[in-house]
């Protein structure tokens, strides 16, 4: 379905929405990157980002953390709300601290990017900034390794640097740190493609486990890995939403040409 009005999307499905993305267009200076883009983001859920390279799923990813900000000349137009019905925010709004956002919508990049501090100090560097007490850090650092399935590999070497774990490791660290300011929603921008198929299958049963806690957003470009890990999946092309239904009906029956040819191999 391709649908302009976001209540059209939503009223097909009985999921309850965390985000919603509302009429958003962005620019790269003069470069109308994303156009008028209306997509609901629900709760405890997969959603996936797929579309050929350039088609604005990185930048839609993005748009979320406000990583954007980051980069003179980047403007937003539209809304991004967060929340439950009467309780939504618009988290684009000049209002709204980027870094509150970022502490809320964890990002879990291409590549696995560990500070080059300790195993601890990596998890435990949101919860500083917080303010929260060291007994606290401490069971947060062990309940976060946990959930990201690296205790039982990393508890005794808590002290040593993270950049001298495996790839997966570093990228599960990262997932780990992502998760420590108890995110209510986390962004994964092609998570596994630095790493082998053993730790890439890792990190997928590992968001297959996340989504029980936190709403989670993927881009890949892995069909494959779409259809293995996602709920919903979003079309993206040219900077538009074509088409946003559940991962099954838009592999197996989608609606509109283009996402057939896409997932069908004909083009991307």
């Amino acid at each position: 379905m391709v649908g302009k009005n976001p209540e059209n999307i939503s009223a097909l499905q009985t999921d309850q929405t965390k985000a919603l993305v509302r009429n958003l267009d962005f620019f790269y200076g003069d470069n109308h990157a994303l156009k008028d883009i209306n997509m609901p983001v629900y709760a405890n859920k997969v959603t996936a980002l797929i579309g050929p390279s350039g088609c604005g799923k990185t930048t839609l990813l993005r748009c979320f953390n406000r990583m954007h900000d980051l980069y003179p000349g980047n403007r937003y137009k539209g809304e991004i709300l967060l929340g439950e019905d009467q309780k939504q925010s618009n988290i684009l709004s000049k209002q709204v601290d980027p870094i509150e956002v970022r502490m809320n919508i964890g990002m879990v990049f291409q590549k696995p990017n560990p500070f080059p501090k300790s195993i601890y100090e990596n998890i435990a560097y949101g919860l500083k900034i917080r303010g929260h007490s060291r007994s606290f850090i401490d069971d947060k650092v062990e309940y976060s390794l946990r959930n990201a399935a690296l205790w039982d590999e990393v508890k005794d070497r808590l002290q040593d640097l993270a950049v001298n774990l495996s790839g997966g490791q570093q990228q599960r660290l990262c997932i780990a740190r992502a998760m420590a300011t108890d995110p209510e929603i986390i962004l994964f921008d092609e998570p596994t493609s630095a790493l082998d198929p053993i730790a890439t299958l890792s990190i997928e049963q590992l968001i297959l486990e996340l989504k029980d806690q936190v709403t989670v957003l993927i881009v890949t470009h892995n069909m494959q890995q779409a259809v293995r890990v996602s709920n919903y999946t979003a079309f993206m092309y040219l900077g538009r939403l074509i088409e946003f239904d559940t991962t099954a009906k838009i592999f197996a029956k989608p609606a509109v040409k283009e996402t057939a040819d896409y997932v069908s191999g004909k083009f991307g």
